[in-house]
C-alpha cells in the first residue's frame, strides 16, 4: 500500500515553503525518524523526519521547488517487499476521491508542526486524513466539538510531567492546537491567556492597494536588475504593510546619557572575562527594557478583540538583519535573567538566525521588540510595530553631544531612543512612564543588577 508524504506545517503561520533539499531518492529505504528533506520557510531552514517506514516509491516534488503548499504530497512510500504502484497523478488527500485510503504523515523537528488528523469516513469507510484547509477550525482552547483537546503528543507528555490541565491552556498552534511552547511556558493552576487577535475578512476598504509594475511607471525593461522575492522578503513586506496600515501608532522620542552605562559595561566585562562572556550595549538595553516592562506592566501588553492581554513575562524580541530580510529571535523572560545569560543567549540566537537555523518557538511570540541601528551610525529612527506586540523600541547611536548640566555647558555621550506605540494598548501616558523607567535604568545601571 502506497503512503503519501505530505508537506508539513513547520510553524503555526506556515502556508507554504520551499523544498530545499532531498536526503533520499527513489528506491531508498526510510525508517521512522530518518531525516529525509530540508524545508525552507520564510524564517528558517528545518530538517524533516519521516514518520512512516518504507521504500521511496517516487519523489513528487523536486528539490528547489518554491511555494509548495502545506499538505501537498511531496513523496510516496511503499512498504518494504511490496511492489511499486504504477505511476499516477498526485492523489487527492481524501479517501474515496481517487487517492489512497490512508495518507502518510511528516513532522518537523520543531514541535509546532501541525499533524493531519485521522478521522473515520461516513458509512464505515477506511480512515482518511483531512488536510488543514478542509478541517473546521477548533475553538480557541484547542477543543473539538466533542470536547476532545487537540494537543501534540510532546505537549501532552510535558503537561503530564508538570501536572498541567490542558483544558485550561490556549493553544498557539494551527487551529488552536496546544504545542510544546504552550505547556513549557505555563504553570500549574495558571489561567488561560487571552486569545490573540483574529484576522478579519479582507474587504475592498481594507485590501492592500495594487502595486504598480516598473513598466507601468514608465521605467523600461533592461534598465535595472531584478532580484526575485524569496519567502522571507514576501512575509516581511506583507506583515509590515498590514501593521503600518492597521495599527494606530505614534512615536515617543527621548535622549539618554549613557556614560555611566558604558563605564559599567567595562567593569562587567572585566568580571566576566574568565567566563569568556562579553556583554554588549544591546544586551544592557535588553535587560533595562525588561526591567522597565516589569515596573510598568501596562506597556507589556497586546490588543485583542476580547481585551488587553497583559503578559506575565518580558519576552524581548531583538531584530537581526539577514540577507534578504529580518528576523526577531526572542530572549524569553528577560527580566529574570542576568546579563551574562542574556549576552550568551543573544549571541547564540543571532548566529543561528543568520544561518536560518532557528526553531519557530525561538522567533515567534515575543511581547516587546528592540531594533538597534546604532552600530550603523544612525542617530534616531522609528520602527514599525511587530504585531501583536504593543510597542517597539528603536535605538540609535551613542555619540558625544553638548548638554547643559547645572546651568553649565558640558559634553556627554547621548543615545536617542524612539518608542513606537500601539495607541489601542499603550497610550501616551503609559509610554512616557515606561520611557522614564527605562531612562532611569540606563543612566544609573546599578538598577540592572539589583
Amino acid at each position: 500500500m502506497s503512503i503519501d508524504v505530505l508537506m508539513p506545517a513547520l510553524s503555526p503561520t506556515m502556508e507554504e515553503g520551499t523544498l530545499a533539499k532531498w536526503h533520499v531518492k527513489k528506491g531508498d529505504v526510510v525508517k521512522s525518524g530518518d531525516v529525509i528533506a530540508e524545508i525552507e520557510t520564510d524564517k528558517a531552514t528545518m530538517e524533516v523526519e519521516a514518520v512512516d517506514e518504507g521504500v521511496v516509491e517516487d519523489v513528487l516534488v523536486p528539490e528547489g521547488t518554491e511555494g509548495v503548499k502545506v499538505n501537498t504530497p511531496i513523496a510516496r512510500l511503499v512498504g518494504e517487499g511490496e511492489a511499486a504502484a504504477p505511476a499516477s497523478p498526485v492523489p487527492s488527500p481524501l479517501a474515496g476521491e481517487g487517492g489512497p485510503a490512508e495518507q502518510g504523515r511528516m513532522r518537523g523537528l520543531a514541535d509546532s508542526a501541525e499533524k493531519p488528523v485521522i478521522e473515520v469516513a461516513a458509512g464505515g469507510a477506511q480512515p482518511l486524513i483531512r488536510p488543514l484547509s478542509e478541517r473546521p477550525p477548533s475553538p480557541s482552547r484547542g477543543e473539538g466539538s466533542d470536547g476532545r483537546i487537540f494537543a501534540s503528543p510532546l505537549a501532552r507528555r510535558i503537561a503530564q510531567q508538570k501536572g498541567l490541565d490542558l483544558s485550561a491552556l490556549k493553544g498557539s498552534g494551527p487551529h488552536g492546537r496546544i504545542i510544546k511552547a504552550d505547556v513549557e511556558s505555563a504553570t500549574p493552576g495558571a489561567a488561560r491567556p487571552a486569545p490573540a487577535a483574529a484576522g478579519g475578512t479582507t474587504t475592498a476598504a481594507t485590501a492592500p492597494r495594487q502595486v504598480l509594475s516598473l513598466a507601468q511607471m514608465g521605467i523600461p525593461d533592461g534598465s535595472y536588475d531584478l532580484i526575485p522575492l524569496d519567502g522571507m522578503r514576501k512575509t516581511v513586506a506583507r506583515r509590515l504593510t498590514e501593521s503600518f496600515r492597521d495599527v494606530p501608532h505614534f512615536p515617543l522620542t527621548l535622549d539618554l546619557e549613557i556614560d555611566a552605562l558604558l563605564a559599567g559595561r567595562v567593569k562587567i566585562n572585566a568580571l566576566l572575562e574568565r567566563q569568556g562572556v562579553k556583554v554588549s550595549v544591546n544586551d544592557l538595553v535588553i535587560k533595562a527594557a525588561a526591567i522597565a516592562l516589569r515596573q510598568v506592566p501596562e506597556a507589556n501588553a497586546s490588543y485583542t478583540p476580547e481585551g488587553i492581554a497583559l503578559h506575565h513575562h518580558a519576552d524581548i524580541a531583538m531584530a537581526v538583519a539577514l540577507d534578504g530580510g529580518l528576523i526577531t529571535p526572542i530572549i524569553r523572560a528577560a527580566e529574570t535573567k542576568g546579563l551574562a545569560q542574556i549576552a550568551t543567549e543573544a549571541k547564540d540566537l543571532a548566529a543561528r538566525a543568520r544561518a536560518r537555523k532557528l526553531k519557530p518557538e525561538e522567533f515567534q511570540g515575543g511581547t516587546f521588540s528592540i531594533s538597534n541601528l546604532g552600530m550603523y551610525g544612525i542617530k534616531a529612527f522609528s520602527s514599525i510595530i511587530n504585531e501583536p506586540q504593543g510597542a517597539i523600541l528603536s535605538v540609535g547611536a551613542g555619540e558625544q553631544r553638548p548638554v547643559v548640566k547645572n546651568g553649565q555647558l558640558a559634553v556627554a555621550t547621548v543615545m536617542t531612543v524612539t518608542m513606537t506605540c500601539d495607541h489601542r494598548v499603550v497610550d501616551g501616558a503609559v509610554g512616557a512612564r515606561w520611557l522614564a523607567a527605562f531612562k532611569a535604568l540606563v543612566e544609573e545601571p546599578l538598577g540592572l543588577i539589583l
